[in-house]
């Protein structure tokens, strides 16, 4: 399914999105995959200090025939993500994390509709807040990653 197949999509006047970095798209409650190719990994290793065979033992995972990162047993937050506490959340791979990290909330299931749009806005303050950014940007979120 193209998701660039309506002419000119919903999103044609572009949409607002600024990070209130709250933690919502890393945290549970249910469980997800956080895809992370070959080039990636090896950033997120080096960014770590640690080898890339340390990094699969301790964070990934195979599934669906790609590396995913584990998410944490007990609430299902990214390990990356820092614990709920009095000030925001933080990411302790920022500046490294995945392009499926970077191109939230862009992603296929939240841009079908305006409807998946609002539906995702629900869990995500920063939806709807900030800079627009053009559908052409859009586009290329859209284009980037493959969740």
């Amino acid at each position: 399914m193209s998701f660039f197949s309506h002419n000119p999509p919903w999103y044609a006047a572009g949409l607002a999105f600024q990070c209130a970095r709250c933690g919502r798209c890393c945290a549970g409650p249910e469980d997800g995959y956080v895809w992370a190719n070959d080039a990636e990994i090896a950033a997120i290793a080096a960014h770590l200090g640690i080898s890339i065979e340390e990094l699969h033992h301790q964070y990934l995972r195979r599934a669906r025939g790609r590396c995913t990162i584990v998410m944490q047993p007990d609430n299902k937050d990214c390990p990356f993500l820092s614990p709920a506490g009095n000030g925001p959340r933080t990411c302790a791979i920022y500046p490294v994390r995945p392009m499926q990290c970077r191109t939230w909330p862009f992603w296929p299931v939240n841009m079908r509709c305006v409807d998946d749009w609002m539906r995702a806005g629900m869990r995500c303050p920063g939806i709807n807040r900030g800079a627009t950014l053009s559908c052409d940007e859009i586009k290329a979120k859209l284009n980037a990653v493959q969740v």
